[in-house]
């Protein structure tokens, strides 16, 4: 049975990386379900976080694949407990009316997304969290018309005081 994956890569900051680590997985025959990158706090290096989906004995293979380009510095298999994990989602809902307000506003408070626009006929909301909460949230105002909405894909550190890159 296939879980999920969390990579966390670090590489260095040129063009192509991206390129070059998703074209690895693409050719291995491995489905990227998301994929973040982002300078980290040295602006030689990028941070990567990659998740996939992969029977468990392919995990170690995969990380090995990885760490075969000579861009890739470092490589970590994060999990939910060793990581905190979130998204960013920016979502258009229709809102027509006092009522539909209202309604819209009393679940918005329960997840706590920040309404990012609004018009007569719409609101904008953003919010951060687990990909659970983004999948609830999505549930929870789909019944007011979704106009459109994009997701960022996960994006992860580890848990504690250490430093990803510290050793590099």
């Amino acid at each position: 049975m296939k879980e999920k994956l969390i990579f966390s890569v670090l590489v260095d900051n040129q063009s192509g990386v991206l390129q070059r680590v998703a074209g690895l997985f693409s050719r291995r025959g491995y489905n990227i379900n998301s994929l973040t990158v982002s300078e980290t706090e040295d602006p030689d290096f990028s941070r990567m976080t990659i998740v996939s989906e992969a029977e468990p004995e392919m995990t170690r293979q995969i990380e090995m694949q990885i760490l075969k380009l000579e861009i890739v510095k470092k490589v970590e298999v994060l999990t939910e407990k060793n990581s905190v994990l979130s998204e960013l989602l920016l979502i258009k809902v229709r809102a027509k009316g006092i009522d539909a307000k209202s309604q819209l506003l009393e679940v918005n408070r329960k997840y706590g997304a920040r309404i990012v626009d609004v018009t007569l006929e719409s609101f904008t909301l953003e919010l951060t969290g687990s990909p659970q909460t983004i999948d609830e949230f999505i549930n929870a105002v789909s019944g007011y018309g979704i106009i459109e909405l994009a997701r960022t894909g996960a994006t992860s550190l580890e848990r504690g005081s250490d430093s990803f890159s510290e050793d590099i």
